[in-house]
């Protein structure tokens, strides 16, 4: 529901009674993920999209029925159809499982409450109950960054702290998922799926290297949504006028500014100096911090010289399996943009457990399942071999 977070806070604010229906279970190629909705008001107006355009009618139709009829949640399904691409289906060949509901904000406005939560800026998680006891579906709560549920109430106990410990988990990680629990009479007497909208904080890129591919390299970092922060010791080219698109530019030795700075599971670090003295106490703290990425720039003979210098400062094996140097994707890039291009490519597969390979070699699903721990994404890279073999080409 946070792709129209924004039309949905205004209806809210307006009291004005509105049909929901959201993407809550998704099987293959599906266009848009889990956690995606449209909403219809009363007046028919029509927000959002739950698949690009295939079942968009269908799902404008079942909306309408729901606020028309002021019934309970219903559930729909839309899969491809063989016989007639053109009926109601996903013709990419995904399945989609859908829950529609009637809210109503002047009598129900925890909903609203925690999207003035997200509005506000303020990292908030909204758990919705999508599967489970009659009387608790379509219900949600609100758990704001400091992990405490802020708005909205299932059971007013034990289903309620349940619930609240799986969003406050979700928060930390970043990301939107669905999540089974229930079932124990301690923790949470009944079966669930909850559905846990996530609006994290923007994720963060640090940039180290004042240099040309740094620029591009923000600008992409940019582009993607990530704050980033470029940071060098030399004050002569940490500059605002050479970084437009950073969100702050440091002067400090790089490996200082990382021990004082916050980084969590999805922190990208991006390591352009090309210089021993900035590189190895850099590295060597990087490795040891539980960030989604870290890549160094350098030629192989660089690399190797580079590997030899952590290893006599005591970084692990392990610890030396985390960084991807030479960094980025083999694009065949030249220019700074370009490889600016093939080191966010990098950071993308690794924080989506892509192979890298061209869609049109790989085999398998499209859109794959992303780890929900945070402490996956630091995983050891897979080698090319390891893709290639697990992708059967």
């Amino acid at each position: 529901m946070l792709n129209i977070a924004d039309t949905l806070h205004r209806w809210c604010r307006e009291e004005r009674p509105f049909a929901l229906a959201t993407v809550v279970d998704v099987t293959g190629s599906a266009p848009l993920p889990v956690g995606t909705s449209v909403a219809v008001d009363e007046d028919g107006n029509a927000v959002g999209s739950i698949s690009g355009g295939c079942v968009e009618g269908a799902v404008y139709d079942l909306c309408r029925q729901v606020l028309h009829d002021q019934g309970p949640p219903q559930r729909a399904w839309f899969g491809y159809s063989d016989d007639d691409a053109f009926a109601v289906g996903l013709t990419c060949g995904g399945e989609l499982d859908v829950l529609v509901q009637r809210v109503e904000p002047a009598t129900d406005p925890q909903l609203g409450a925690a999207l003035d939560a997200v509005a506000q800026g303020m990292p908030a998680a909204v758990a919705q109950v999508v599967d489970g006891p009659h009387h608790l579906l379509g219900r949600t709560l609100c758990v704001v960054s400091d992990g405490t549920a802020s708005h909205g109430t299932l059971d007013a106990g034990p289903t309620d702290r349940a619930v609240t410990a799986q969003a406050s988990a979700q928060l930390r990680s970043g990301r939107t998922a669905r999540v089974e629990l229930g079932g124990d009479a301690d923790t949470c007497p009944d079966r669930l799926a909850v559905l846990v909208h996530v609006a994290a904080s923007r994720p963060r890129m640090l940039v180290f290297g004042a240099v040309d591919f740094a620029a591009a390299l923000s600008q992409a970092g940019h582009f993607l949504g990530y704050h980033v922060t470029v940071c060098d010791a030399r004050p002569v080219f940490a500059t605002r006028a050479r970084f437009p698109y950073a969100d702050e530019v440091v002067v400090d030795w790089p490996h200082r500014y990382l021990e004082r700075t916050d980084v969590d599971g999805r922190t990208a670090v991006c390591v352009l100096t090309h210089d021993a003295k900035f590189d190895i106490p850099l590295l060597q703290r990087a490795l040891g911090l539980p960030v989604g990425y870290v890549g160094a720039m350098g030629s192989r003979r660089t690399n190797a010289e580079r590997l030899h210098r952590l290893r006599e400062v005591g970084v692990t094996e392990d610890e030396l399996a985390r960084l991807r140097s030479p960094i980025g994707l083999d694009l065949g890039a030249r220019t700074p943009q370009e490889t600016a291009i093939s080191i966010v490519a990098e950071i993308i597969a690794s924080a989506n457990l892509g192979s890298g390979l061209p869609l049109s070699r790989a085999t398998g699903p499209i859109h794959r399942a992303v780890p929900q721990s945070p402490s996956a994404v630091h995983a050891r890279p897979t080698t090319l071999e390891e893709t290639v073999a697990r992708a059967g080409v």
